[in-house]
């Protein structure tokens, strides 16, 4: 996994040469993610959830709150406690938190 900077996005590269993604933006003092892409012959095989959990432990060690406009990091972040306490106000509240 790395976080590549310069395309504001984590990437994992994949044994077949594929890329699977999640974009970011950093705004003040939070990070917004809007965007995951993972092939989609490598769906269901938690690289997805890989990437989420990289990239919000990056956004913990930064001291960053999260926005998760992409669906993918909603229903991820819904569905681990662990990650609830990074969720800017907005977003804790529309996903029920």
């Amino acid at each position: 996994m790395i976080r590549n900077e310069a395309a504001g996005r984590f990437e994992l590269r994949l044994d077949d040469g594929h890329v699977a993604f999640a974009d970011y933006r950093l705004r003040d003092g939070k990070v917004l993610f809007p965007h995951t892409v993972v092939p989609p012959h490598h769906e269901g095989q938690g690289i997805g959830s890989a990437i989420a959990k990289a990239s919000l432990d990056w956004a913990r060690d930064e001291g960053l709150q999260v926005v998760p406009a992409c669906s993918f990091y909603a229903t991820y972040m819904k569905r681990h406690p662990e990650f609830h306490d990074l969720l800017d106000a907005d977003h804790r509240e529309r996903l029920g938190l």
